[in-house]
C-alpha cells in the first residue's frame, strides 16, 4: 500500500476506531460484570441473613428477656458452613450479640439498621470494622410481627472483586476476538479499496478525477460510458446533443429508454466491438466506435464499454451536393451527348446538300426540345428542380428509357415544392431518379404533387423491386443490390441513404409502395415562411 494513500489512511482511521470501539466494549462488560457480581454476593447475603433470621436458635434468643445466649457459637458455624466473612446478630439497639471479632461483642453495630427496624430488608456495600463489604440486614420479628432484633450478613469487597476479576479472561477473550474480526474486516476493505483506487491518495484521486472530467468534456467527438449491463453510465456534452440524452452526463439511462435508432440501440446494448461504423440518427450521421473498458492487469476484467461518436453530418452533407453536381453533370452530359448526335446529323445533311432535310430535321428536334422544356416550366415552378428534370430527361433518352414527369399542385396550378430547400429537393429527387433508371426496363414515371400538408414525391420503375428481405435496408448507407460502378470496385448504395437524410433533416417520411417494380413515396411538410409563429 503507497504510503498516505486514502486505502491506509481509511485503514488507520478504521484501526482507531475499533480500538476506542473495543476499549469502551471492554470497560462495559467490565462494569457488567462488576455490577453483577455484586447484586449476586448481594442477593447471597440477604439469603443468609433471612435463614438465620428465621432460625429459632437465633429467635429465642433475641425474645425477652434477651440473653444473646449461644449466638456467637450459631454465628460462628454458619459462616464456615456458608463462606461469609462475619454473621452479626444484634438487638435493636444496635448492640452485637456475635461478630468475628469477639472484643467487638457488646459494642454497636456500624452500619444503616433503619429499614430493617421498620420491618424491611437492606443491602448495601459499607465500610465497617472489617473494611469495605457487601452486606444485608433482615429483621427478627416475633409471631405478633414486633422486631425483635437484627442480623446481619456481610462479606468484604475484596472477594466480591476476586469473583469479579475471575471473570476477566472470558470478558479479554470477548473483546480481543471482536478487536481481531474488525481488524481483519477493515483489512480486507483496505486491501480492496487500494485495488479499487490503484493505491492513489485523496489528493491525487481529486486530481485525476478534475482531469478526466475536464478531457471528457473537452473532447469534440461524443463519448459514452456504459456498464457491464449496457446501462449508459456516463458522457459529455457532445453525446448529449448527438444521441439526445439528457444533461448532467450521468445516468444510468437504459438504451431502450432512449430515443435512439434501433442499429445504434443493439449496438450499445450488445457491448460488442465496433470500429467506424455508419450510424443514422433523427439529424445526424454518426461516425461510431466502441470498445471493451478492461483493468489494467495479467488478468483484466470487463468493467463496460466505452463508445465514441463522431458527427459527420456536414461531410454527409457535402456527399449530398457532390452526388447532386455529379446528377446535374451526368443529366448535362447526357443532353451535351444528345444535341452533339444532332449537330453531326445537321452537318452530315448539309454536306450530303440536302438542305431542306436538314432545316426540316432541325424545325423537328427544336419542336420536340422546345415542348418538353415547356411543359416542364408549365409544370414546375422551381427553377432548380426544372433544370434537373430537364437534364434526366436527356439522360433518360440516352439510356433508352422513357420517363414520364406529372407535376402539379393539387390546385391546378405549377408544382412548386411548398418552399422546401430546393438544394434538398434536387437531392431527393435525383437520386430517386437515378435508382429508378439503374433498376429500369424500359419506363419510369415521376409525380409531383402536394397534398395540402406539404409535397408528395412518387417515384416508380418497371424493374424487378425491392425484395421483402432488403426493405429493412434498403436506406442504410453502402447497402446496394447493384452491382460496382464499373472501373471502382466499389459498391453504391448512397443514392437512397442521401434521400434517407435529406428527408429526415426536413422532418418528412418515405416509404416503399407495393406493386410492380420498385415504387417509392416521400411526404414532406410544408416549409415555414420566416417570421411565422
Amino acid at each position: 500500500m503507497r504510503r498516505g494513500s486514502l486505502a491506509s489512511r481509511l485503514f488507520l482511521g478504521q484501526l482507531a476506531f475499533i480500538l476506542l470501539v473495543s476499549g469502551g466494549l471492554g470497560l462495559e462488560l467490565y462494569a457488567e460484570a462488576e455490577d453483577n457480581a455484586y447484586n449476586a454476593t448481594a442477593d447471597r447475603m440477604l439469603a443468609v441473613a433471612g435463614t438465620a433470621a428465621a432460625s429459632s436458635v437465633v429467635r429465642e434468643a433475641v425474645e425477652p428477656p434477651v440473653s444473646g445466649a449461644g449466638l456467637q457459637e450459631y454465628a460462628k458455624g454458619v459462616m464456615e458452613r456458608v463462606g461469609v466473612d462475619f454473621l452479626t446478630i444484634m438487638d435493636t439497639d444496635r448492640t452485637r450479640f456475635s461478630h468475628p471479632d469477639p472484643e467487638q461483642i457488646g459494642r454497636p453495630y456500624i452500619g444503616t439498621i433503619e429499614p430493617a427496624l421498620a420491618g424491611g430488608t437492606l443491602t448495601e456495600t459499607y465500610t465497617g470494622t472489617l473494611g469495605p463489604s457487601v452486606r444485608a440486614i433482615v429483621p427478627v420479628t416475633g409471631d405478633d410481627g414486633a422486631v425483635l432484633g437484627l442480623v446481619a450478613a456481610g462479606t468484604t469487597v475484596d472477594r466480591v472483586d476476586l469473583v469479579r476479576d475471575a471473570q476477566l479472561p472470558e470478558l479479554l477473550l470477548h473483546t480481543g476476538i471482536a478487536l481481531v474480526l474488525g481488524t481483519a474486516g477493515s483489512l480486507l476493505l483496505s486491501r480492496y479499496l487500494n485495488r479499487a483506487t490503484h493505491g492513489l491518495g485523496p489528493q491525487e484521486l481529486l486530481h485525476m478525477f478534475t482531469f478526466y472530467d475536464s478531457a471528457l468534456h473537452s473532447v469534440q467527438d461524443g463519448l459514452v460510458l456504459l456498464d457491464p449491463r449496457g446501462d449508459v453510465v456516463l458522457y459529455n456534452d457532445q453525446a448529449a446533443a448527438l444521441l439526445g440524452l439528457p444533461e448532467g452526463g450521468r445516468g444510468p439511462h437504459r438504451p431502450e429508454q432512449l430515443d435512439l435508432p434501433e442499429p445504434l440501440r443493439q449496438l450499445l446494448r450488445s457491448g460488442r466491438d465496433a470500429r467506424e461504423e455508419i450510424h443514422l440518427t433523427g439529424r445526424h450521421v454518426l461516425v461510431v466506435n466502441q470498445a471493451a473498458a478492461l483493468s489494467a492487469g495479467p488478468k483484466p476484467r470487463r468493467f463496460g464499454t466505452v463508445t465514441t461518436l463522431r458527427d459527420h453530418t456536414d461531410i454527409e452533407s457535402l456527399t449530398g451536393e457532390v452526388a447532386n453536381l455529379r446528377t446535374l453533370a451526368d443529366a448535362l452530359n447526357a443532353q451535351t451527348h444528345e444535341h452533339a448526335n444532332r449537330i453531326h446529323t445537321l452537318v452530315s445533311l448539309i454536306e450530303l446538300d440536302r438542305r431542306e432535310d436538314a432545316l426540316r430535321f432541325a424545325t423537328a428536334d427544336l419542336e420536340r426540345s422546345q415542348q418538353l422544356n415547356d411543359e416542364v416550366l408549365a409544370a414546375v415552378a422551381e427553377p432548380a428542380v426544372t433544370a434537373l428534370l430537364m437534364g434526366k430527361a436527356a439522360q433518360a433518352r440516352e439510356r433508352g428509357l422513357e420517363l414520364d414527369i406529372r407535376a402539379d399542385d393539387g390546385r391546378g396550378g405549377p408544382w412548386t415544392g411548398d418552399g422546401i430547400d430546393p438544394v434538398e429537393l434536387v437531392t431527393i429527387i435525383g437520386n430517386l431518379l437515378d435508382n429508378a433508371f439503374d433498376a429500369a426496363a424500359a419506363r419510369v414515371e415521376l409525380h409531383l404533387s402536394s397534398d395540402g400538408r406539404g409535397p408528395v414525391i412518387e417515384a416508380r420503375d418497371d424493374g424487378p423491386g425491392v425484395a421483402p428481405d432488403v426493405l429493412t435496408r434498403i436506406f442504410d448507407r453502402g447497402f446496394s443490390t447493384k452491382a460496382p460502378r464499373p472501373g471502382t470496385g466499389a459498391g453504391r448504395g448512397v443514392g437512397l441513404a442521401l434521400v434517407q437524410q435529406a428527408v429526415t433533416r426536413l422532418d418528412g417520411s418515405i416509404e416503399v409502395l407495393p406493386g410492380a417494380g420498385a415504387r417509392f413515396r416521400v411526404l414532406l411538410p410544408a416549409a415555414v415562411p420566416e417570421g411565422a409563429q
